[in-house]
């Protein structure tokens, strides 16, 4: 499994929706959305600023990621939505294991 952060702005019309349906309701129905696809909500939290909610999942692959993405992201309720992939200490040091053989340009 790979861990996902989603980064979701609502429009007006979703905000209504979650002071309809309530936060708490909200959280609990993307927890089960995810689970649905094979996937563990790990967090679901609301935040002040340029991003409404923060989503933390793991999901199986990247393609029910996608799904996942995509779905909720084409809703009318949504103004953006970002999907970032998060990597866990062990696989930066894992990475950082590679040999790549970049060099910058012109050296």
């Amino acid at each position: 499994m790979a861990t996902y952060m989603f980064k979701v702005c609502y429009t007006t019309e979703g905000l209504q929706g979650v002071r309809k349906e309530g936060a708490a309701a909200r959280g609990a129905f993307i927890g089960q959305l995810i689970e649905s696809v094979g996937g563990s909500l790990e967090s679901f939290y609301y935040a002040f600023g340029d991003t409404d909610v923060y989503v933390i999942a793991d999901l199986p692959d990247q393609a029910t990621a996608a799904a996942f993405a995509t779905a909720v992201g084409a809703s009318e309720a949504i103004s953006s939505f970002e999907t970032v992939v998060l990597l866990s200490p062990q696989e930066v040091d894992a990475a950082m294991k590679i040999s790549v053989g970049y060099r910058p340009p012109g050296k």
